[in-house]
């Protein structure tokens, strides 16, 4: 069965907005996830000018609450038109001047659909400085699966080819704002989870893009992180075809092999983002910022473990 996750979204400031941020955000799932639209606010300050034109691709809220509440212009883009629209309501409502997101609708499996997303964006807001990947996708495949291959190819177009080519087409706008790129990864790249392993390849190939891109964008001053999140409350097992009583179940047992006792919420990896998009972090890049409530240093998430939970 096949997962998918959002994918990618824009930032970007425009000239009259001094510490304005424009967030475009992209998802592949019916349940797309939420980008929200503002022109200023006082949160925003701590984030100087680097957070001023920005890419992001987003999962559910966990990119765009956070950019939009600290003060951003949001762009929306997904498969669905009536999806993209939905999103943009919720982005209004949260927006603290009410600032109107801008739509786009694009597959980001597309590489036609894509320039048009940056270019769309870079046309409306001018700029581009924060680009963030966050489409995904699982599929649940043992490699004697006679479909195996395809369902791979699937996986690597979603969370690896899709990320690649579009950190590829925004450099040349990065590099004029001196901006970053943040990546969103997985624990499944660190540690093996059986019968799920393109998923694991393809974020564990996504852990060394960005350590590539860090040190060949470095001399542009361009940053380039990673996020490895953990067990996260989001929409993700449902899309699989996991009845949603059952992916409750799931998610309260790995809450229970978390060091901190719960699993995570959007706004524990959004937090993140933000934080690696701010000028706090100026002198990070090439890093993995792991959001996972402690399992990998725990060792305490497998399939076995869960079982004595559920």
């Amino acid at each position: 069965m096949l997962a998918v996750i959002p994918a990618p979204a824009l930032l970007t400031k425009t000239s009259s907005f001094p510490k304005c941020l424009t967030v475009v955000s992209t998802s592949r799932r019916k349940s797309s996830g939420l980008v929200t639209s503002a022109t200023t606010s006082s949160a925003f300050d701590c984030f100087g000018d680097t957070l001023r034109h920005s890419l992001a691709t987003a999962d559910t809220l966990s990119a765009r609450l956070p950019f939009s509440r600290a003060g951003a212009n949001v762009v929306v883009t997904g498969r669905r038109a009536d999806k993209v629209s939905e999103v943009a309501k919720e982005c209004l409502k949260v927006s603290p001047k009410q600032s109107k997101a801008l739509e786009v609708v694009a597959d980001v499996t597309k590489p036609e659909d894509l320039r048009r997303l940056v270019d769309t964006t870079v046309k409306h807001f001018g700029k581009l400085d924060v680009l963030v990947n966050n489409a995904g996708a699982g599929i649940a495949a043992n490699i004697s699966d006679k479909n195996f291959y395809d369902n791979y190819l699937k996986v690597m177009q979603i969370n690896l080819n899709s990320v690649v080519y579009l950190t590829h087409i925004c450099v040349e706008h990065l590099e004029k704002t001196k901006g970053n790129v943040i990546n969103i990864s997985s624990i499944a790249a660190m540690r093996a989870f059986t019968g799920f392993s393109p998923y694991s390849v393809a974020k564990a190939a996504m852990d060394m893009f960005t350590k590539c891109m860090a040190a060949e964008l470095g001399p542009k001053r361009i940053r380039v992180n990673v996020i490895n999140p953990g067990p996260i409350r989001t929409e993700f097992m449902e899309a699989m075809s996991t009845p949603k009583e059952m992916a409750d179940k799931i998610f309260d047992a790995y809450g229970k092999l978390t060091m901190v006792g719960r699993v995570g919420e959007s706004n524990d990896v959004g937090d993140s983002i933000l934080y690696l998009a701010s000028d706090h972090a100026a002198f990070v890049t090439g890093t993995n910022l792991i959001v996972d409530g402690g399992v990998l240093a725990a060792n305490s998430i497998n399939s076995d473990a869960l079982k004595d939970f559920m």
